[in-house]
């Protein structure tokens, strides 16, 4: 890729890089290690204090990532408030930087875009998902996130969206213009069941899979008032950790109570992230709220047959390649549930094309190529 100056680019609105806390987290590393391959200079400024999913999955604080610089910014460990601080700083650190572009990624933290702003900074922001409207947040939080959201429309030169209804949501709603770039997919390696073997009891096909943050809009509710009307002896497996929501986290797991098939799985990583995702009969995404969601995309890239909700930033990935259910109606999830245990030949046939289809559909590289045009416009 040949382009006409290598940049220095600072980047925030993150967590820490390298983690999986969230999607927003798996893009920044994506974005961020291509574009130090192609020569550039990047700086992920980290959050400070504890893994959203407990503090066994703390890492050591590291000042380099696969060529990728990283800085630590302070924060307060309160919901709500972590990524408002920390987002602050990092952005003041940015505005005093030697940078030529400051991409932030999410709503909350372009709050403080305008700082770099007036430093001179080009400033890119990417809207990862209309983050003022999921439930976990109360008012206050809201309130921020949707002044971020307002923050970006008037000092980001410019706004990357990772769908076409939010890209119709920014026009309809300030009139402002955006770029839709959607996110990537890698290649995976399929694993074997071992690992969930020896921990889980779970083998190859025999269970219907949910991966993903556990929040209330991810639609996790419907999937288990749903599967426990299903008659099947296949499992559900719930692999998440909470995100400043382990009361909803208790109500989930009240929910299930009863029915000993459903398995809470904790946060997920490394092999035995592969292994669930490699093994699952069916993976099932019923979320009321997304941006464009990446576990989606792995699913599908390691071959699964997924059931999905209908809204459009999951029905714009899958196209004609998945199962689609109503939007938070238990009743028609129920109904698809019990249609893939009924139909494993219908199940066998879209898992024969989901990989090709999406890694075709959707390049890191891709990404790349076209957020650095971006960077120098």
């Amino acid at each position: 890729m040949e382009l006409e100056k290598k940049l220095r680019i600072g980047m925030f609105g993150h967590k820490r890089v390298p983690s999986r806390e969230g999607g927003i987290e798996i893009v920044v590393e994506e974005l961020a290690k291509r574009m130090v391959r192609e020569g550039n200079q990047v700086t992920c400024y980290n959050r400070s204090g504890h893994h959203v999913s407990g503090a066994e999955y703390d890492a050591e604080i590291k000042s380099e990532y696969e060529g990728i610089r990283l800085k630590t910014v302070p924060t307060i460990e309160r919901k709500g408030l972590a990524a408002v601080f920390s987002s602050f700083f990092a952005a003041l650190c940015c505005a005093f930087g030697k940078y030529d572009v400051i991409h932030v990624h999410a709503e909350g933290p372009a709050l403080f875009c305008w700082l770099p702003k007036l430093f001179g900074k080009k400033i890119i922001v990417t809207v990862h998902g209309l983050d003022h409207a999921r439930s976990k947040w109360g008012r206050f939080a809201s309130r921020c996130i949707l002044l971020g959201e307002k923050s970006a429309v008037k000092h980001a030169d410019e706004i990357i969206v990772l769908s076409k209804s939010m890209q119709d949501y920014f026009k309809q709603t300030y009139g402002r213009k955006t770029r839709f770039i959607s996110n990537g997919v890698n290649q995976p390696e399929i694993r074997e069941a071992d690992l969930i073997t020896k921990k889980f009891g779970l083998t190859k096909d025999s269970y219907i899979l949910f991966l993903g943050r556990l929040v209330p809009e991810k639609g996790v509710r419907y999937l288990i008032k749903a599967y426990k009307y299903v008659n099947t002896d296949k499992k559900l497996v719930v692999a998440g950790g909470s995100s400043d929501t382990n009361a909803f986290m208790q109500e989930l797991k009240e929910l299930a109570k009863g029915d000993d098939r459903i398995i809470f799985t904790g946060f997920i990583q490394g092999q035995m992230l592969d292994e669930l995702y490699s093994n699952a009969y069916v993976y099932c995404l019923p979320s009321d709220l997304e941006g464009m969601p990446l576990s989606l995309l792995e699913a599908m890239s390691y071959g699964n047959c997924c059931l999905v909700s209908d809204i459009a930033e999951c029905a714009e990935v899958v196209e004609d390649k998945a199962l689609v259910f109503k939007k938070s109606d238990v009743k028609d999830l129920k109904e698809k549930l019990q249609f893939v245990c009924n139909h494993p030949e219908k199940v066998k046939k879209l898992k024969t094309v989901a990989a090709d289809f999406i890694c075709r559909k959707y390049s890191w590289d891709d990404v790349v190529k076209q957020t650095l045009k971006l960077y120098q416009k």
